[in-house]
């Protein structure tokens, strides 16, 4: 991929993304062998007046071997200096852009139980540092191709050529082009998801109805007050930013415990590093109570039980069945760009900005108010072409929202 694109890319992770503030610090992570970008998302920091800025480098490798040879204890150990990496981060609140390039296979092998015991320790301890920056600073997740990402997605390919059809798919789907200005794309993009979330919101509705041939009977109530969002975000000081580098879903956090049915997954689910094919997930009283897969159900039945709040939904969101990425007819095996292509929901932790009002109030009033709490927050996909969703307003009505899996309102 020419070099020109690539920064400009770069660029518009720092300014339209993490919209990086003259004088803030900035973390980013990156794979280590995704090098050349992060050196260009560091200097777009700096251009960008950046006071710092950190690189967590990551090697998927490396943490594979870590899995395979350490005990769970060791596993499930969180330094001190681990603890001051993330005070700092609660006492600054740099902003974070995330680079994602894994290997959707990466962590194939894995002893599930040791990986999932260990995360669930690390979890607990780490959980108070992340609900003290939670809604108070800038971050998104942007990606670029691996070799053995690209060979997933494409495996008929050379690995240079699987490369460069990636990198082409990715920046179709973030909106860059050589021509164009992907800030003032963006801009006319989230405004466009702005419109659909004040239509929703004016609905007043209190829970919605999804069903589909392929067996998804599914019913999910809402928050009273609560409010759909999209597209970019906003700090309780008015700074905006984009935390999904593509987005093209509107989403809100349900009421949390009340759901019904049956949600089958439409796509593959890229989870810890394995891929989950063809499952579905059961909801009885509020909470998944079954899962089935062809492969992997131990690793989704120790999934929704992580923690008390893994089982219950945290989020609902739509996406149209005709969409960039959906149309694209490409299949990521990454979250981050497969969920823009579908309806999804996410099991574990919702979204306190779904609440009016959020910001004034506690950690226990937002739970009391009905926001899923978890340490997880897992996607997967549910949307497809035959998929209708009704909604029921609280006067009574009922409101096509999705028909045949595109948008009815």
């Amino acid at each position: 991929m020419k070099k020109t694109i690539m920064r400009k890319y770069a660029k518009l992770a720092v300014q339209k993304g993490a919209n990086l503030q003259k004088g803030q610090g900035c973390i980013v992570s990156a794979s280590v062998g995704e090098h050349e970008f992060a050196e260009m998302v560091v200097e777009e920091a700096y251009r960008a007046g950046a006071k710092w800025v950190r690189v967590d480098w990551i090697d998927q490798a490396v943490t594979k071997l870590h899995y395979r040879h350490q005990t769970i204890t060791e596993l499930s150990k969180v330094e001190e200096w681990e603890k001051a990496k993330m005070q700092h981060m609660v006492d600054n609140l740099p902003a974070r852009i995330m680079i994602a390039s894994m290997d959707p296979d990466g962590m194939k092998g894995v002893n599930v139980e040791k990986m999932q015991k260990s995360n669930m320790a690390r979890g607990k301890v780490l959980k108070p540092y992340s609900d003290a920056i939670e809604s108070k600073h800038q971050w998104t997740i942007v990606a670029v191709p691996s070799p053995k990402w690209a060979k997933k997605v494409f495996p008929k390919e050379r690995t240079s050529t699987a490369v460069e059809r990636l990198w082409t798919e990715i920046l179709s789907a973030v909106r860059v082009t050589e021509d164009n200005d992907p800030v003032a794309e963006w801009s006319a993009h989230n405004k466009r998801l702005r419109e659909k979330c004040e239509k929703l919101n004016s609905l007043d509705l209190e829970h919605l109805h999804y069903t589909a041939p392929n067996g998804t009977d599914f019913t999910c109530w809402l928050i009273p007050g609560s409010r759909w969002v999209g597209g970019c975000e906003a700090l309780q000081n008015g700074v905006e930013f984009n935390p999904n580098m593509p987005s093209e879903e509107v989403f809100t956090s349900p009421l949390r415990g009340k759901c019904e049915g049956r949600l089958i997954a439409t796509l593959p689910l890229s989870y810890q590093g394995v891929l989950i094919n063809s499952f579905s997930v059961d909801f009885k009283d509020g909470q998944a109570v079954a899962v089935h897969a062809d492969e992997h159900q131990e690793l989704l039945e120790r999934m929704i039980k992580m923690d008390e709040g893994a089982c219950m939904l945290g989020e609902l969101a739509l996406v149209p069945a005709d969409s960039p990425i959906s149309n694209s007819g490409v299949l990521f095996y990454n979250t981050l760009f497969d969920e823009n292509a579908a309806c999804h929901v996410a099991l574990g932790r919702g979204f306190n900005e779904t609440l009016n009002g959020f910001e004034n109030m506690s950690d226990d009033e937002i739970k009391e108010a009905g926001v899923n709490d978890s340490m997880i927050h897992v996607d997967f996909m549910i949307g497809c072409k035959e998929l209708n969703i009704t909604g029921h307003t609280r006067d009574g009505r009922d409101v096509a929202i999705f028909r045949d899996g595109n948008w009815a309102i």
